[in-house]
């Protein structure tokens, strides 16, 4: 890495990308292929302090290997395998079988629940504060620093690779969006109070398999082209803007990885505050609302009173519309108001607003399938681990998180078709400029996961087929065992007088 500093003359702290002959983003590590002079890498300072030295000889230190190209490739195999070949080979089927096995078992005996194999919700997911504070150095140290106008266009689009940008890289980014929305000169807002309020919503979301930190950047993300694709910006006042990209930022703040069902049947603290409506939404709201009480995180501080309680209202109602509950109810209100929908009324901006960041919310399967996928793979470690407690607890299982009913494609297919392509035509139906953006590729996504369902099903009837020709197999070898041993063993024996005799 200090070779690639070296050559791209960048700082000890500008943040360095490197992009493959197809223009994508690739990892810098120890395991990089060779190029050649007619397939070249490009190595670009995506963002740089221009007032900075190039980098010398006091950086040390190299980067260690880069796992998540690791699990790209074991991901990338294990698909091939699937659709390629249409069956799983029988020793990693075996393997399944055995591990499937073992964790029947552990989730029907819960005094093994000391394994650490279930989540306690007791012990808390909060980041460490040693991982925070390096965080939060590394991301004042890169706040200066000047993004390229290259990343500032690839940031308003929705085929924005989040997967190869640290969490405090992704700071800056979340610093870009406001700074180039105009929010920071039209509302006052201080540079330091602004990356005090980032670091402060960084360190407030946990460590959990999906709705992190890094789930918060790509939701944040799709709501910044969003506004730049259907140019909202000459639509709407920059007071909604502003509601909007906050809410987006502030929707799963400390998020516990257990979504509102689970709160309610086992009880929770929060189930109990709220009184069952919406516990996760509020309590997302109250820790937003709790941060920027803080002064010296408060974007809104130098905003009048009146300000304050519409933006305070705004970004009320567009969390508390990421509850699924509420999904028919909110797109139903929609649709009714499109066909003569305003964008003076203020009750139809209301409700194209909770429209945007619900769609900003389950937006990855518009993003591309080397993006979104792992996302998915995210998501079901998050709904896995639901189940797994609320088998060991006696709650009723969620049956879309349950893991010995639910597989990668089933998840997403019926939810593609039901719940994603219509919210999505809709709005397309008032932007019709997003058809090609965030519709098409959730149609080819859908092809992706009928395709790969199908191929499910026929390993699934090919492993029956093999079990029951084993059986007969099985059935027909003792079969004829039994008749090599009657054969063997001769014409009944005589009496024993007569043995005595024939002796």
């Amino acid at each position: 890495f200090y070779l690639f500093r070296s050559a791209a003359e960048a700082g000890p702290h500008d943040i360095l990308k490197l992009y493959n002959p197809k223009g994508n983003i690739i990892n810098i590590s120890p395991g990089l292929e060779p190029n050649s002079p007619t397939s070249c890498y490009k190595l670009e300072v995506v963002a740089a302090d221009c007032n900075s030295e190039p980098l010398g000889v006091e950086l040390a230190g190299a980067l260690g290997f880069d796992l998540s190209s690791m699990e790209k490739r074991l991901q990338g195999l294990e698909k091939k395998i699937l659709i390629e070949a249409s069956e799983t080979p029988a020793v990693v089927y075996e393997l399944k079988k055995q591990v499937d096995s073992f964790r029947e078992k552990l989730e029907s005996v819960e005094h093994l629940s000391w394994l650490g194999l279930f989540k306690d919700l007791s012990e808390g997911t909060h980041k460490p504060s040693e991982e925070c504070e390096h965080v939060r150095e590394k991301f004042l140290q890169m706040s200066s620093l000047e993004v390229s106008e290259e990343v500032r266009q690839y940031l308003k689009t929705p085929t924005f690779d989040n997967w190869q940008w640290e969490d405090a890289e992704i700071m800056v980014l979340l610093q870009v969006m406001y700074t180039d929305l105009d929010f920071n000169a039209t509302f006052n807002i201080e540079p330091e109070v602004l990356q005090q309020f980032l670091f402060e919503v960084y360190r407030r979301y946990n460590n959990i398999p999906f709705h992190n930190f890094k789930h918060c950047f790509c939701v944040t993300q799709m709501m910044y082209g969003l506004i730049w694709l259907t140019d909202l910006r000459s639509k709407m006042d920059g007071i909604d803007l502003l509601i909007m990209l906050t809410s987006a930022v502030c929707h799963d703040l400390d998020h516990t990885g257990y979504n509102n069902a689970y709160q309610i049947n086992a009880r929770t603290e929060l189930a109990l505050r709220y009184n069952d409506i919406s516990p996760l939404e509020n309590h997302h709201c109250a820790v937003a609302f709790e941060l920027l009480e803080k002064t010296e995180c408060n974007i809104f501080r130098n905003l009048s009173m009146d300000q304050y309680k519409r933006i305070r209202e705004g970004i009320i109602k567009c969390i508390l519309a990421t509850d699924m509950t509420r999904h028919n109810d909110i797109l139903n209100k929609f649709k009714s108001i499109l066909p003569s929908f305003d964008f003076t009324n203020t009750d139809h901006k209301d409700v194209l607003m909770m429209i945007l960041i619900k769609v900003s919310d389950i937006s990855n399967e518009a993003r591309p399938m080397e993006v979104a996928e792992p996302w998915l793979d995210c998501l079901l470690q998050e709904f896995y681990n639901q189940s797994d407690v609320e088998k060991l607890e006696g709650l009723p299982v969620t049956p879309f998180m349950d893991r010995d009913k639910v597989t990668k494609p089933s998840s997403q297919t019926g939810f593609i078709r039901f719940v994603l392509l219509p919210l999505f035509i809709e709005l397309a139906n008032l932007f019709p400029c997003l058809e090609q953006h965030i519709i098409n590729p959730v149609r080819k996504a859908l092809d992706y996961y009928t395709e790969m369902e199908k191929a499910l099903e026929r390993e699934k009837q090919i492993r029956a087929q093999s079990e029951v020709a084993a059986k007969g197999r099985d059935s027909a070898v003792g079969s004829q065992c039994t008749a090599e041993s009657h054969t063997e063993a001769g014409p009944e024996a005589p009496e024993p007088d007569a043995q005595q005799n024939h002796s």
